[in-house]
């Protein structure tokens, strides 16, 4: 019997893959213009971004977001 297939974008990414992309993609400047959070334009570094995102929910939320819709053009 076959598992179901997660319809979930996220399913079975982690939050560093994440960061990862959308900084390869974006870059910190763009990244921290389309998400105005100080992680991503004061000093920024994807360790420094992480800790904040793992203990703030809100702003994880928005970079989740903006990560389901980069998706199709980062393929």
């Amino acid at each position: 019997m076959e598992k179901p297939v997660s319809k979930d974008p996220l399913h079975g990414i982690t939050l560093k893959k994440i960061l990862e992309d959308l900084v390869g993609f974006y870059g910190f400047d763009t990244l921290g213009e389309l998400i105005r959070i100080r992680c991503f334009n004061d000093n920024p570094s994807i360790n420094s971004s992480l800790t904040f995102l793992r203990k703030t929910e809100w702003a994880r939320k928005k970079v989740e977001e903006l990560y389901i819709r980069t998706l199709p053009k980062m393929k």
